[in-house]
């Protein structure tokens, strides 16, 4: 056996290991109850709610959740376009990188806000570090929370509501929150 397989085998093990403990950390965790974290990371989502105008208690229909997300993912791309096309005017650019082409921008922003990370352009030699900073690596963070949030949704949708009733799914304020924290 070599170095390689056995790498894979010890990361399976561990893996397996790790399957229920943080699955049931994760059950908790959307579903609002306590975790161990909640003393470090309780006190930060509060004002995170409060500082959004996030009412965390409140559930949104599918509608509801659909909207907030496309809203939020909408303006996420646009930030990040502007960024990409405004990087010629921007701090933090010590290379005076120009701006990026329309095209190239767009394929870059839709690239990051849906979390495919799809890259046709040298990051070294094309970005800012603002761009990387501020745009690129916000959207990998938000966009996989996001990811993440439509399928606590999801999951919630399959497990709480009988065929042909309404319900609500979650809130998708407190889903990303909490995904990203």
């Amino acid at each position: 056996m070599n170095a390689g397989i056995g790498q894979i085998i010890i990361y399976l093990i561990v893996l397996l290991m790790l399957v229920k403990p943080l699955g049931a950390y994760m059950a908790r965790v959307y579903s609002g109850e306590r975790t161990w974290l909640d003393r470090l990371i309780g006190p930060v989502e509060r004002l995170t709610y409060r500082l959004a105008g996030v009412k965390p208690h409140e559930e949104m229909d599918w509608k509801q959740y659909a909207l907030a997300l496309l809203l939020f993912n909408g303006l996420g791309f646009l930030a990040l376009y502007l960024l990409l096309r405004l990087q010629n005017l921007l701090p933090l650019n010590p290379a005076q990188m120009g701006a990026v082409g329309p095209d190239t921008a767009l394929n870059i922003a839709i690239s990051f806000a849906t979390n495919t990370n799809w890259q046709n352009y040298g990051g070294e030699t094309t970005l800012g570090y603002l761009v990387q900073i501020l745009g690129l690596t916000t959207q990998n963070f938000v966009s996989a929370a996001m990811g993440m949030a439509v399928l606590v949704a999801l999951i919630r949708g399959l497990a709480r509501t009988p065929p042909g009733t309404k319900g609500g799914i979650g809130n998708f304020w407190v889903d990303l929150t909490r995904t990203t924290l």
